[in-house]
């Protein structure tokens, strides 16, 4: 099995999906920032506040998620109205995720 960064992303991106995942990684960063335990000690300059960082950003992207995922369930939004030109009214579309494969 050939081992990349995209493929890790790929996991891990689908691993999130699942909100029971979403909240664990949630409660883990805060344990981890609050926790006086750090993988990279603060004491090195820069460094140290990489990881932490990091987490951060990781804590806004997946709370932030939640937020935007639970106001659109309460709007009812399930896609998006998209004008027709040629008879003028809407319809809903759909995005669709495709993993493409390259054929050699």
């Amino acid at each position: 099995m050939k081992f990349s960064i995209q493929s890790l992303y790929t996991w891990y991106g689908d691993l999130l999906r699942n909100p029971k995942y979403r909240w664990w990684v949630i409660l883990g960063t805060l344990v981890y920032l609050v926790s006086p335990i750090d993988f990279l000690p603060d004491v090195i300059p820069v460094v140290g506040q990489i990881d932490d960082v990091f987490l951060l950003t990781l804590l806004v992207s997946e709370v932030s998620g939640l937020v935007i995922e639970g106001w659109k369930a309460r709007k009812g939004d399930v896609g998006t109205e998209v004008a027709d030109s040629s008879e003028g009214s809407t319809s809903t579309a759909s995005t669709i995720d495709v993993d493409a494969v390259s054929v050699k």
